[in-house]
């Protein structure tokens, strides 16, 4: 099935029409539903071209053609239809068309749509079709590891390696503003001029998994960049590229500086780390680790890691190379009166 939109003031016979549409492919008769759709998309309603780039990139009741889906997906997209500027800012960039994609790509990301925000957030951490700025690339990274894409949780891990203790720092406090932003345009274009039906939709593919970047003292080869997809199953698997390894690790003066020329010190490697709470709310996670920092002796020099898990978000801290160092920190932690677990990564 399609998700479609409602467009106020649209008139009653072209919106019938769309949702017959609807029902004709939840039916299977896709050539009826497409039969519906092309006439209220010639005229220009956004869910309608947004359905018709559905069945061209699908090839279900019409022939396939991605540069027929592509076309559709674009009217659709400057209608403000914000499937559709996900969808098409997404094949833009995979596409290689990637100052064409960008400003679909950062409206999806200020959204909240957490494929935009890895694929930006790649880009910042390797200084590719955006500036260098490792804050704005793990704040990122962060938001869409928190919407549960496994790729952006992959990708921190590589980030550990290479951004430095402080700036991660400053990254989780932007992700928290991101956090907060997204819902206000969320909110804005909700209550403004495409509320969304929850009809069902034909969903489109999440981004394949990031390959492991294994870093080398010496001057890495440039790899191809992450290319995600837009999703409709079965569309075939495209590739993403991992985080591209730098050369040996150096940290940023500031978000848009440039590098130092020496390597620095990484934080330590481990597979341990101590879990300290489990929330519903993201922000209480942020409070406890606030709260904790600040009172119990050795926190202050770990990395807080937000892992979320479905609904909840898990508050940790880490990582230690031995399960013997994860227990002595979480004898700390308790003597302060607050729960603690050892967790292996």
């Amino acid at each position: 099935m399609l998700m479609v939109s409602a467009i106020l003031g649209l008139a009653t016979p072209a919106f019938a029409d769309v949702k017959d549409g609807v029902d004709a492919w939840g039916r299977g008769d896709y050539k009826a539903a497409v039969a519906e759709w092309r006439g209220p998309a010639s005229a220009g309603d956004a869910d309608a071209q947004f359905n018709m780039a559905q069945a061209y990139k699908l090839g279900r009741g019409v022939p396939k053609d991605l540069a027929k889906a592509e076309q559709y997906y674009k009217r659709a997209a400057d209608q403000g239809h914000l499937q559709a500027n996900d969808n098409y800012g997404l094949i833009l960039f995979q596409n290689q068309r990637r100052k064409d994609a960008l400003p679909y790509l950062q409206a999806s990301a200020n959204r909240g749509e957490p494929r935009a925000q890895y694929v930006l957030g790649t880009g910042h951490f390797n200084g590719d079709f955006v500036e260098k700025d490792w804050i704005k690339a793990y704040a990122l990274m962060t938001r869409a590891s928190a919407a549960g894409l496994p790729q952006a949780t992959s990708n921190m891990a590589q980030m550990d390696k290479y951004i430095p203790l402080d700036q991660r720092r400053q990254a989780i406090q932007l992700a928290g503003q991101m956090e907060e932003n997204e819902k206000r345009v969320r909110t804005a274009q909700v209550g403004g001029l495409r509320p969304v039906q929850s009809t069902g939709a034909i969903q489109t593919a999440q981004l394949p998994a990031s390959k492991t970047v294994v870093p080398t003292p010496a001057a890495a080869p440039k790899p191809q960049p992450v290319a995600p997809v837009a999703k409709p199953a079965p569309a075939p698997a495209v590739k993403a590229a991992p985080v591209k390894k730098p050369a040996p690790p150096v940290t940023a003066a500031a978000p848009t500086a440039k590098p130092a020329a020496t390597p620095v010190r990484t934080t330590a490697m481990g597979n341990w780390r101590v879990q300290l709470g489990a929330f519903g709310d993201q922000n209480k996670a942020k409070a406890l680790w606030n709260s904790l920092e600040k009172r119990v002796s050795g926190l202050n020099n770990l990395q807080p890691y937000l892992v979320a898990a479905g609904n909840i978000t898990r508050l940790q801290a880490g990582p230690f190379s031995t399960r013997a160092q994860a227990n002595k920190m979480c004898s700390t932690v308790k003597a302060s009166g607050n729960d603690c677990i050892v967790k292996s990564r």
